[in-house]
């Protein structure tokens, strides 16, 4: 399927509300997240949002010409609400038949994080929905001024109901569980793709070495396995469920990062290679690193993880 997500203003003089938390840079880091996970899903992203604007009219109309001219299956708009700092909870506004039948599942998935249901409303005042010509919907996601929604608001369990809502799904779902127990066991061609992520990333086991890439599930797989989720910040099982297989996946697609620009956990990884504080976070402090990670391999010194950078950490 081919998605339009567009990410909510960020396009001066068209800028978002203001509250505990500005809605530019929670629309740009959600937005980002959900472009991952849909491509991780195998599915076309194109991204409606402007480099710049003359006006908010133009930054809206272009939005619409770029979903429009790129026969986008369907187009999404992300927001983030604010009105008093006591209004709360998450509204998906809709014009067509198709469009609320997804903007309901996108609905039904964000509520299930705690947040209030305000509904699925009549977007037929709003331009991005009236000016596409295909299925359209417009996610309000909460309030960025109240603080009973931003307490709950987490950017990662957000990205994930929408992208479940659009899809059904989310990345790494499908991907087969490994349990690794202590002692060995027959080859298995899971297990050597789980053993060549791990070395291509450098997990390694307790002797510090790259794992052997043979398909038996052992000691040193484990280990390797309990320090990626460490890292990642996923619980250390050494199970390899759908959500270990959705983190390697997220690294190793190579996603551009950037300071304020997106997070989670490529960032994690990144700040562990570069040994900055593993919060997730792509702040000032990971931004220096990554920037003399990229002078000391004779990279343009940005501080954008680009495909050149990613492919210096990881291949």
């Amino acid at each position: 399927m081919k998605f339009g997500i567009d990410i909510g203003h960020n396009s001066p003089p068209d800028t978002g509300a203001r509250g505990i938390k500005f809605e530019d840079q929670l629309t740009s880091d959600l937005g980002n997240r959900i472009i991952i996970k849909l491509r991780d899903l195998n599915h076309q992203v194109i991204e409606c949002k402007p480099q710049k604007s003359r006006s908010i009219t133009d930054s809206l109309q272009t939005r619409c010409n770029i979903a429009n001219a790129n026969k986008v299956d369907l187009y999404v708009s992300i927001h983030f609400n604010a009105f008093n700092s006591l209004a709360n909870g998450t509204e998906v506004f809709a014009i067509s038949s198709t469009g609320r039948q997804f903007g309901q599942t996108v609905l039904d998935e964000i509520t299930k994080l705690g947040f209030f249901r305000r509904g699925l409303k009549n977007g037929s005042h709003l331009y991005v929905l009236k000016k596409t010509i295909m299925p359209a919907l417009l996610v309000e996601c909460c309030f960025c001024d109240a603080r009973k929604d931003m307490r709950i608001y987490d950017p990662e369990a957000m990205a994930n109901a929408i992208v479940k809502g659009l899809t059904g799904k989310l990345p790494g779902e499908n991907e087969p569980v490994i349990y690794i127990p202590d002692e060995e066991d027959n080859p298995n061609k899971n297990v050597l793709r789980l053993q060549r992520a791990l070395n291509r990333m450098k997990f390694t086991g307790q002797d510090g070495k790259l794992l052997v890439e043979d398909g038996i599930i052992d000691t040193q797989t484990k280990i390797a396995v309990e320090n990626f989720q460490k890292v990642t910040a996923i619980q250390q099982t050494g199970i390899v469920t759908n959500i270990t297989w959705a983190a390697i996946n997220q690294i190793l697609s190579k996603r551009i990062l950037r300071r304020n620009h997106a997070g989670g956990v490529a960032v994690r990884y990144v700040q562990y290679r570069l040994g900055a504080d593993n919060d997730g976070i792509y702040g000032p402090q990971t931004e220096e690193l990554v920037k003399g990670f990229q002078q000391q391999n004779s990279l343009a010194v940005d501080g954008i993880v680009g495909s050149i950078t990613w492919t210096q950490l990881i291949g």
